[in-house]
């Protein structure tokens, strides 16, 4: 074994069966609990339909409340009593906040977090109507009530109407930790003089306001954590892509973990890096050693979850119903095949002598949600977007596109951000998007790509004098007829808007013409899919509209 798989090796761990992995999934304790009062208060709604006696019961205690309660009202007290039910139980104001809260994440774009709300309140909503009809409990009965009332009490649908708006508006909005907790004490606070206001008032009983707010608390805190875990969609205003997660608290444990139990190195420092120019994926910059060497060296880690895979699904799918399919994009169908199958294209271009990163190994988090997968960290090296380009590193840059070449494989995303030049040599990184066998309009759009990057640089002349060198006038000329539109990178359109000078057109110019190669390509497939998303889009809004008045 060489010494640097020595390195690697030393301090590793196997888990144990019934470990928990790092990072473990799960609705908390408090979720836990929240659950338990559910499935206890089903329970005794069942006892209490299925003996008389139970039921009969809770009306006494219920009534003999009530009555001690009431015995302290005063005109005064009422006035007010009545003027706060007058506002908290109104759908006005509950609208009101709903509205406002559905905004919100629609405009921070937090759509986990929207969906989660949506759930929660249509949820509560049904639940309440049907335990309404199913246990019809009456009023307080033998106590005067004050105020306008309808339909059956139990639970009670205005506070637990109010219960899961606040519920659901503190964990969309507010970030996780002191902010949330205030937000929490504070929705408490409101609900639970609600609750004891409409004691007062005779108009529910203690148990319709208990149940009221055991359903309004449980469904959201657990459709939120199910839905929208904070430690993968945390809520925070820092801005940035809601692609990169967190890496503090406990998921920055989690990692230093997992790193020391798999790959037997000590993680002295991450941190994120390079966020600018990813958004697939979380890149990281480890500081670890090794239980062999104790000098720290740097490390690259990818940090993915499942909402990149969604994210690559749903991305695959919009590019089949806007432009066609010029090549087969199956999505991936789990994190774990993320991994897996970046860390086979890092070895597969390392044996083909393409210039990137050395592999270190796969760091599984948290089971098919959450992979790292680490590699050599290009020390010293500047992008290419910020190095000197001559000709030494034109030709490097050309030189690695041939190799792809003949390797049989195109990267699909050759842009200054993926391109690195350390001592007059081009390193390539972020080879996820590497296509093995790909379509030759796919090779041809990467070599177009490299020679407008390189051209960046320095000038589109100086570049294609090199690049016939080792391609001929015919590929060139295909490359820039299919190199049009989305063909080419985001970050690479931007930059060349910016340079202000017509790379593509001096690059056309020069080489022998070439009609255009169309992007647009119809399919039975491309037009299924897009019935079916337009089917789908109908659906969901016909679903909004015909709960819109349940939400608001």
């Amino acid at each position: 074994m060489s010494s640097a798989s020595e390195q690697r090796a030393a301090g590793k761990r196997r888990r144990p069966s019934g470990e928990p992995p790092p990072l473990p999934r799960s609705i908390g304790r408090s979720g836990h609990v929240l659950m338990g009062l559910t499935l206890a208060l089903g329970a005794i709604v069942i006892l209490a339909l299925g003996h008389v006696t139970v039921g009969a019961w809770f009306d006494r205690q219920n009534t003999s409340l009530l009555r001690a309660v009431s015995a302290i009202r005063t005109g005064w007290l009422n006035a007010i009593a009545l003027r706060i039910d007058r506002v908290l139980a109104s759908r006005a104001t509950i609208g009101f906040v709903r509205l406002g809260t559905l905004i919100a994440l629609v405009v921070f774009r937090r759509w986990r977090h929207l969906l989660a709300f949506l759930i929660s309140v249509v949820a509560v909503e049904a639940v309440v109507y049907e335990l309404s009809i199913l246990v019809a409990v009456a009023r307080p009965v033998g106590v005067r009530i004050l105020g306008s009332w309808s339909g059956f009490s139990f639970p009670s649908a205005p506070v637990a109407a109010l219960t899961v708006t606040l519920v659901g508006a503190a964990y969309g909005l507010l970030p996780s930790g002191r902010q949330r907790s205030n937000g929490m004490w504070l929705a408490g606070s409101i609900i639970a003089g609600f609750g004891a206001n409409r004691l007062y008032l005779a108009l529910d009983n203690p148990t319709d306001v208990i149940a009221a707010v055991i359903l309004g608390v449980a469904i959201p805190v657990v459709s939120f954590r199910l839905v929208a875990p904070n430690d993968v969609f945390p809520v925070t205003y820092r801005g940035g892509r809601t692609a990169h997660l967190d890496v503090r608290g406990r998921r920055g444990d989690a990692i230093r973990a997992a790193v020391h139990d798999q790959l037997g190195l000590t993680v002295l420092d991450l941190r994120p890096v390079g966020l600018e120019g990813s958004g697939g994926s979380t890149p990281l910059r480890l500081s670890v050693t090794s239980g062999v060497d104790a000098s720290a060296r740097p490390l690259f880690a990818k940090l993915y979850a499942t909402n990149h895979v969604r994210a690559d699904r749903w991305y695959k799918l919009g590019r089949t119903i806007l432009y066609g399919s010029l090549e087969d994009e199956a999505p991936f169908q789990s994190v774990r095949r993320f991994v897996e199958y970046e860390d086979y294209t890092l070895l597969l271009l390392r044996n083909q002598g393409v210039a990137v990163p050395e592999p270190f190994g796969i760091v599984e988090i948290t089971p098919e949600r959450e992979y790292l997968i680490a590699m050599e960290f290009f020390e010293g090296a500047r992008e290419i977007g910020e190095a000197d380009v001559d000709d030494g590193v034109i030709d490097e840059g050309l030189t690695l596109i041939r190799r792809l070449w003949d390797a049989g494989v195109a990267h699909r995303d050759i842009k200054p951000a993926n391109l690195m030049v350390r001592n007059g040599k081009v390193l390539l990184i972020d080879v996820f998007f590497v296509q093995v066998r790909p379509s030759p309009w796919r090779q041809a759009v990467d070599l177009a790509n490299m020679m407008l990057v390189l051209a960046l640089r320095s000038d589109a002349e100086r570049v294609y004098r090199a690049a016939l060198r080792h391609f001929t006038e015919d590929d060139i000329a295909e490359a820039f007829a299919a190199a049009r539109g989305v063909a080419t990178p985001t970050q690479l359109r931007v930059a060349l808007k910016r340079d202000g000078r017509d790379l593509a057109g001096r690059f056309r110019a020069m080489a022998p013409r070439r009609e255009p190669v169309a992007i647009q390509r119809w399919s039975a497939r491309r037009v299924s899919l897009a019935l079916g998303v337009c089917a789908g889009a109908l659906a969901v809004l016909t679903l909004v509209a015909a709960n819109w008045r349940v939400l608001l």
